[in-house]
């Protein structure tokens, strides 16, 4: 199988930005809480102390460096330095690092305007102590100094570790460590001549780090096409949608095309354009059902039992498009999507473009490939199918819990509110058993089983997980306290950037960040819980329960995909030969 790329990475882009008022939020919340709530509570309580003792003992070369370095991260130095470091970038290569002068500019000037609209919202005075520095107006939380430092110096740090391969080892790593020194230098400037506490450097340096990671991701990441095998179970050339053309040359008549309607997410004018889309590619004849409560297919069975059935196109959610694919599986006729949902998993993990009618334009133009679905069972649990994902405790709590008018105004990022209210849930005990192997016990707050495994702004939870690998991927959540939060997310965040994205041979397997995260691959999971815990599939509350099985059905659905570039041919045939040694390794 393959999935186009260039088009996708180029829609893409627009909700990986998205992260950065999601970002500015939980800055937000965190100030709040550390000037309201917990103000008085460990570790706020003592930062007063921190800065009366580091004010005591200022003098010699101390007090004269940190000023220089206070210089060096003010606005203006910050604002000239970026600029000349653009103008080199694009000199210097002649404009072949177009993209990298974007990303310095893009990743300074967005930390700056997250900072600002954080300072606004979080009021908090100054340290009392002698202050060496001229205080800005602006609110001690977060340190904007910090936060432009980190933005410019650890920008370049990434552009020194991406593109300055040419060098020696030693010269990339003593350059990218004395970049990344700079920010922390500045945090301590900072602190010591009296213009912060403690948690508004940390503040910056969360500020800075968080908007490199999501600029990072949508400019350079994007820059490095991620090959991606075809199906592994298609031994030939993936087949070809007959052609609009063809179809009034009559070859093969007006076809019959199926389309299962979600009526809140694709409304009238969506759905003329999908009419449009599908005549301009000989499907004359049109059968539209829509979805409802009752009926998360549309009653799609007895449409295609009706008459014979070129395509089923679905115009929804992944919700949507399980239940379609429950219908689907094994009967050949293949599915197309029209992403108009508010995740949309399945399509942003094919690829396809992010606008409901271009999908469908772009995937009408292309193949036809197979894809595996997952099947699962549990108590309570009628036996089903999903295409993305399956899972139990807190993900699912955090999807029952979203509400639908919340996901209405807010998309996906209802998902980001409900998570926060399900961060203190209680652990869970459970045991899981691969393949018919020994049972494991385990205690984690979450567990996933991914067909795919890209979340929403491209966050990879399950980074080795394949639609056409014949296997499921399983990752347990076990974050122990803040800090395991934050080595779970550094750890995700950090398979985001450049070079990162694609896992080598064998994977990543077994407990990494701690232990805040542990790994497995089968064929045939097995979970059972020690006691009720909320389910999903596909973003759908299933309810509560003991158990969950799923078991892999290899290319069981044929779905339309995105035209081949060329440039991906070559590539296709070695990739999948690594990816099947890859396999055979895991197994």
């Amino acid at each position: 199988m393959r999935l186009e790329h260039g088009a996708a990475v180029r829609a893409a882009r627009l909700p990986v930005l998205l992260w950065l008022p999601v970002q500015a939020a939980l800055l937000v919340g965190v100030g709040l809480l550390v000037t309201g709530p917990l103000a008085d509570q460990w570790p706020p309580a003592v930062e007063d102390g921190v800065n009366r003792a580091l004010a005591a003992h200022r003098g010699g070369p101390v007090t004269p460096f940190s000023e220089w370095l206070s210089l060096l991260a003010g606005t203006r130095s910050i604002v000239a330095l970026t600029v000349l470091a653009v103008a080199a970038l694009l000199a210097f290569s002649r404009g072949r690092l177009l993209r990298e002068a974007v990303f310095l500019a893009a990743a300074v000037a967005a930390q700056s305007a997250v900072f600002l609209l954080v300072t606004i919202l979080v009021e908090r005075p100054r340290p009392d102590v002698p202050h060496l520095d001229a205080a800005p107006p602006t609110s001690s939380f977060p340190s904007g100094h910090v936060g432009a430092s980190v933005a410019l110096f650890g920008g370049l740090a990434v552009l020194v570790a991406l593109r300055l391969r040419g060098a020696r080892r030693w010269v990339r790593y003593v350059l990218i460590a004395a970049l990344l020194l700079i920010p922390v230098a500045v945090a301590f400037s900072r602190l010591y001549r009296g213009m912060h506490h403690p948690s508004d450097v940390v503040g910056g340096l969360l500020n800075g780090a968080c908007t490199l990671l999501v600029v990072a991701h949508a400019l350079l990441l994007s820059a490095r096409p991620r090959p991606v095998a075809r199906c592994a179970s298609d031994a030939a050339p993936a087949d070809r949608l007959p052609s609009a053309r063809a179809t009034r040359d009559g070859d093969g008549g007006a076809r019959r095309a199926v389309v299962v309607r979600h009526p809140h997410g694709c409304g009238e004018e969506l759905a003329e354009r999908v009419r449009g889309v599908l005549r301009r590619h000989g499907y004359a004849e049109q059968a539209w059902t829509a979805t409802s409560a009752e009926h998360a297919a549309g009653g799609l069975a007895d449409r295609i039992a009706e008459a014979d059935t070129a395509l089923v196109v679905v115009c929804g959610g992944d919700g949507t498009v399980r239940a379609c694919a429950d219908v689907l599986a094994g009967t050949g006729i293949p599915l197309a999507v029209v992403p108009c949902g508010t995740g949309n998993l399945l399509a942003r993990n094919l690829r396809l473009p992010s606008d409901p009618a271009t999908a469908l334009e772009t995937a009408l133009s292309g193949e036809i490939a197979r894809i595996d679905v997952g099947r699962v069972r549990g108590d309570g649990l009628e036996p089903a199918r999903f295409t993305v994902m399956a899972g139990g405790g807190f993900d699912a709590a955090m999807v029952g819990d979203a509400s639908e008018r919340v996901k209405e105004r807010l998309g996906w990022a209802a998902y980001v509110l409900s998570a926060v209210r399900h961060l203190g849930d209680p652990r869970m005990r459970l045991s899981i058993r691969l393949d018919g192997g020994p049972v494991r016990e385990r205690r984690a707050r979450m567990v996933v089983i991914g067909n795919v495994g890209t979340l929403q702004g491209g966050l990879p939870l399950l980074p080795d997980a394949r639609p056409d690998s014949g296997r499921l991927e399983v990752v347990l959540l076990d974050p122990r306290g803040a800090r395991g939060w934050l080595a779970a997310a550094g750890h995700l965040g950090a398979r985001m950037l450049p070079g990162r994205a694609v896992p080598g041979p064998g994977g990543v397997y077994g407990k990494v960040a701690g232990g805040a995260l542990e790994y497995f691959s089968a064929v045939r999971v097995d979970i059972h819980f020690a006691r009720p815990q909320p389910r999903e599939l596909d973003g759908d509350v299933v309810g509560a329960g003991t158990r969950l099985s799923a078991e892999v059905e290899p290319g069981a659905l044929r779905i339309c995909l995105p035209p081949r570039a060329p440039a991906d041919e070559a590539s296709t045939a070695a990739t999948t030969d690594t990816d099947t040694r890859t396999h055979a390794h895991r197994g």
